[in-house]
């Protein structure tokens, strides 16, 4: 349900800190003798020399990813091997590498890659034995699907077939992914399920059969069903202001771990035991603390029992099941201190691990860990040149909003400071149904260092904190979840830290979404705006969703608005920063990707021609390379190179001046003359007669067979048709397999 791709850092599925206890309203002020040196903005954006490492499950080799000729792509070495002695496996020239792992018998690398942001990713396999061909860099890469504008997901990589994918391809119907199995060694593709049904997601259980499968009904409910050669069965339900989702199958092979918070005396989420044959369950786990939601359930692959749970409070605690991993995780933290400790891979025995370890102040540091030798090795550090000593601590904070809701809020202050009258520039995060953690962010470092304090807040509609504050954040975009960050600024200057003058208003999709509503609802809040692939306009939003969002798009009514509805489509408008755009007084930079599938480029396109039309100055970036936020860093850096400065300006923080000839360059072909800006002609729809339809329309999926005969030959064929009303129209999508 999570709108934004758009991150200011990857968080892990795991991160292993001893409980911090509650801290203090804010923290004291760090005066030092100086602030730190301006640092280079490639230190935070730009290539890290090494990341992303994974151990093979045969333990023989260690794959990373690693820049080849200015672009990030997948090397492997021996594992006894320096990395100096790595080779390239892929060599994309336009777009980094965004993920790989290895196949369950270490024969093939398997990674996904889309083009140029439209996220319509195809799977690759590459052989990392192989040789490169005559006069090549690298192996021939194999494009396991291979198909345009086409989304593949991955749902299961069963441990016992190897060489089995099952994945979804949305092919036959952009909005659904039918199911397939893949061969990763021949490529051949089998269709396993059709999908008719709106399924959202398949299920396997550990020996890779196909059990369950989880679809989103016309009301936004879910359903949790078992599958069957001949049906699906409804096994469990929860509202559409619920969540359920399975995890993982329990070793008996019958029962199934389920995260829930299903029933109204039921807040947190929980992990249960659900038993599909009969429909009880029970209790496992929920916070001990009864603060936050279940977090991650930790399995072991080798026993598959359940070994540890975590949860993202203030900080991440971790509470272990099984001793032996406890006793390892306690010998790391005694070597490694007082920081996150992510086992991000292991050979297939668990036996040897290649942890990470991160904090607020460390991007990560890895670690091959025999558990049976106790023998510990650090591997590579991320960002080697980042001057650690210079960079500043993040801290949990509270505050109460403008209805006495508690927020809570992370809050980085610049070193060598005082904490007194700074500037701020408030990060609204990305979703809105997500939310920040504590951890290395390099978006406030960045900032931090150049004199800002930065406010993280996570707002009402944030998850994590249970469902009656993610249900206080439903039909309140540009509302009381617009309060909840103008109340963070107020709490600040209150406590003497800020200057309310030189407060700014930054953030990436949804967070691009709030900076544009800050500056059209509250103009006098802010100094300066930076909006990043924010929409302006919540019913164009809405009417451009991928389709592959089908599944959710009742869920967004739900919580956004329903623009089906005369009060749904006026609060919808209501709360569309570009209605209000004459307001605007405070400078404002737009950044956007052409091929952004989820907020189109011309939400940006609308709000900057409104302004424009007023003759109001506004900075616009678009990268024609670029999706949902920017993966390369050229236009990382070339993005921030403007933003720093144009903070500078407005509210007198630092910048650095210079920049590489290619950033230069690449600014210089990102920045547009919004002059140039224009906008498809748009009909009134009140001005055109609609067409009557010949009988009553109702909205729904009807499937009927037809037979065509043709010189003597019959053709028998399967027909669908998908009926939805939209805000001023209906939708009819037919579809016909023969």
């Amino acid at each position: 349900m999570r709108m934004a791709s758009w991150t200011r850092r990857t968080l892990p599925w795991l991160v292993a800190t001893l409980l911090i206890p509650a801290l203090a309203p804010f923290p004291a002020a760090a005066a030092k003798a100086a602030p730190p040196p301006v640092l280079d903005r490639e230190l935070f954006f730009g290539d890290p020399e090494i990341s992303q490492a994974q151990i093979s499950p045969d333990g023989k080799f260690i794959a990373f990813v690693k820049p080849l000729d200015g672009t990030r792509n997948v090397w492997v070495k021996q594992t006894e091997e320096p990395f100096g002695k790595a080779r390239p496996l892929t060599a994309d020239t336009k777009r980094p590498i965004p993920a790989f792992f290895w196949s369950r018998d270490s024969r093939h690398i398997l990674f996904v890659q889309d083009n140029a942001g439209d996220e319509n990713y195809n799977v690759w396999a590459v052989d990392p034995g192989a040789a490169p061909p005559e006069g090549a860099k690298v192996p021939t890469a194999r494009n396991l699907t291979a198909l345009e504008k086409v989304r593949t997901l991955i749902y299961a990589v069963p441990r016992k077939t190897p060489d089995l994918l099952y994945i979804g391809l949305n092919d036959r119907d952009p909005a659904w992914h039918d199911l397939y199995r893949l061969s990763i060694a021949s490529g051949e593709r089998t269709l396993i399920r059709r999908n008719a049904e709106r399924i959202a997601s398949w299920f396997f259980d550990l020996a890779g059969q196909l059990r369950l499968a989880v679809r989103i009904t016309q009301d936004g409910s879910t359903e949790i069903m078992k599958v069957t050669d001949e049906a699906f069965e409804v096994v469990y339900t929860c509202g559409v202001f619920e969540s359920c989702g399975p995890v993982r199958f329990h070793k008996d092979g019958e029962r199934v771990y389920l995260i829930t918070n299903k029933g109204d005396d039921v807040d947190l989420t929980r992990l249960i035991l659900f038993d599909p044959r009969d429909g009880t369950s029970s209790l496992v786990e929920s916070d001990p603390l009864n603060r936050v939601d279940f977090g991650s359930p930790i399995f072991s692959d080798v026993s598959d029992e359940l070994v540890g749970t975590s949860y993202d409070d203030d900080r991440t605690r971790l509470y272990w099941r099984d001793e032996t991993f406890a006793a390892d995780y306690k010998f790391l933290k005694k070597k490694l201190g007082n920081k996150h400790l992510l086992p991000n891979s292991s050979t297939a025995d668990e036996r040897v691990w290649l942890v990470t370890a991160t904090s607020d102040v460390e991007p990560g540091e890895s670690y091959l860990y025999d558990r049976t030798t106790k023998k510990l090795a650090r591997q590579f550090r991320v960002f080697d040149e980042l001057p650690r000593e210079h960079l500043a601590t993040m801290e949990a904070v509270r505050y109460p909003s403008s209805d006495g809701l508690e927020i809570s809020a992370y809050l980085t202050l610049p070193r060598g400071i005082p904490a007194k009258n700074l500037p701020l520039v408030l990060s609204p995060h990305g979703g809105p149904w997500a939310r920040d953690s504590w951890g290395y962010d390099p978006f406030a470092q960045f900032l931090a260092n150049r004199g800002y304090a930065v406010l993280q807040p996570n707002f009402r509609g944030s998850v994590g904190y249970g469902k009656k504050f993610l249900d206080a954040g439903n039909n309140e975009w540009g509302q009381k979840m617009q309060d909840d960050l103008t109340w963070g600024l107020k709490y600040l200057v209150g406590r003497g830290i800020i200057d309310a003058q030189r407060a700014g208003i930054m953030g990436g999709s949804y967070g691009g979404y709030a900076t544009l509503a800050g500056l059209a609802f509250t103009p006098d809040t802010w100094a300066a705006g930076i909006s990043i692939v924010g929409p302006s306009n919540l019913i164009t939003l809405l009417d451009s969703i991928p389709p592959y969002w089908e599944s959710i798009r009742t869920i967004f009514h739900h919580r956004m608005g329903d623009p089906k509805t005369p009060e749904g489509l006026a609060q919808l408008q209501r709360q569309s920063p570009l209605n209000s755009a004459d307001k605007i007084k405070t400078p404002l930079l737009i950044v956007q990707g052409a091929n952004d599938p989820r907020v189109k480029q011309a939400e940006s396109d609308q709000i900057v021609v409104a302004l424009r039309e007023r003759k109001f100055p506004v900075q616009y970036l678009i990268a024609d390379d670029e999706g949902h936020g920017f993966a390369r860093p050229v236009n990382n850096m070339a993005m921030f190179a403007s933003a720093e400065k144009f903070l500078a300006q407005h509210l007198g923080g630092r910048f650095q001046e210079s920049m590489p000839a290619e950033v230069a360059t690449r600014l210089g072909e990102i920045a547009v003359d919004v002059e140039t800006i224009r906008l498809p002609l748009r009909i009134n729809p009140a001005s055109v007669t609609s067409p009557t339809p010949a009988r009553p329309l109702s909205p729904g999926t009807f499937r009927f067979q037809r037979k065509i005969e043709v010189g003597g030959d019959s053709f028998d064929l399967s027909v669908e048709r998908v009926i939805r009303e939209e805000a001023d129209r209906w939708v009819v999508t037919e579809s016909t397999d023969g």
